[in-house]
């Protein structure tokens, strides 16, 4: 989050006023251009103010904290990214996430998981209790999942596949009332079948707690209503 070490403070204006001169000759009159122009512009803006701000500088300065709370995150690159994830709630980042890949465990999934889980379960449950002691937790939503499940039986490689029919999805904070499991599966975890949810369920409670109505109707170029969602029902266990 810094200007290059190789790159002067005078080359990199230069390299912004040199980038306004060539969209200069390309649309002539930025007044005119369209939307998506203006905001390819905005989104260059929002990269220089993060480059030269000092509250970005500051927000992403992780070694402000003090090394016990970095010790009670994890001294690992899960540990410390949910750490600064913290660091930017408070500097007001609406959205946030935080990538921990690694876990397609087709093979050897006992082993891996056991050397993995323990630190992430620790570090997720850290960074709650963190964001609560610091008063930020009932306006912070925290949500950790992936793309599908995992087959309920172990492979021949003693590891799990992809599986569609049944995940979990871990939610906190927005008000969420704690302590929930939320639908069942079957007594192998083929399938769910209890409090059956669908993907659209879980939009629309994110959608809903941000004050975003997911019934709004939007309509194409050609004049097509289209929901924002297909199914805007939130779940109501985890609205509060």
């Amino acid at each position: 989050m810094a200007i290059p070490r190789e790159l002067s403070e005078d080359r990199f204006e230069g390299r912004k006023d040199l980038r306004r001169l060539v969209d200069r000759m390309v649309r002539l009159n930025d007044e005119a251009a369209a939307d998506p122009v203006r905001d390819v512009d905005r989104f260059y803006e929002q990269g220089y103010s993060l480059v030269s701000s000092r509250e970005a500088q500051q927000a992403f300065d992780i070694h402000r904290e003090a090394a016990p709370l970095r010790e009670k995150y994890g001294r690992n690159s899960f540990g410390q990214r949910c750490l600064l994830a913290r660091r930017l709630v408070e500097a007001g980042v609406p959205f946030i996430t935080v990538y921990d890949g690694g876990w397609d465990h087709h093979t050897d999934i006992f082993n891996s998981f056991n050397k993995r889980m323990p630190g992430w379960d620790n570090t997720v449950a850290t960074l709650i209790e963190d964001l609560g002691d610091r008063g930020l937790l009932d306006s912070t939503i925290v949500i950790a999942l992936g793309e599908f499940g995992r087959t309920p039986q172990i492979n021949k490689d003693t590891g799990r596949d992809h599986w569609a029919n049944a995940m979990s999805v871990m939610f906190a904070g927005g008000k969420t009332p704690g302590g929930q499991a939320i639908g069942a599966t079957d007594n192998k975890g083929f399938a769910a079948i209890e409090r059956v949810l669908s993907p659209e369920n879980f939009v629309s409670t994110i959608y809903t707690k941000l004050g975003i109505n997911p019934d709004k109707m939007y309509y194409t170029h050609e004049g097509r209503p289209v929901h924002l969602v297909s199914d805007p029902t939130p779940i109501r266990e985890l609205m509060g």
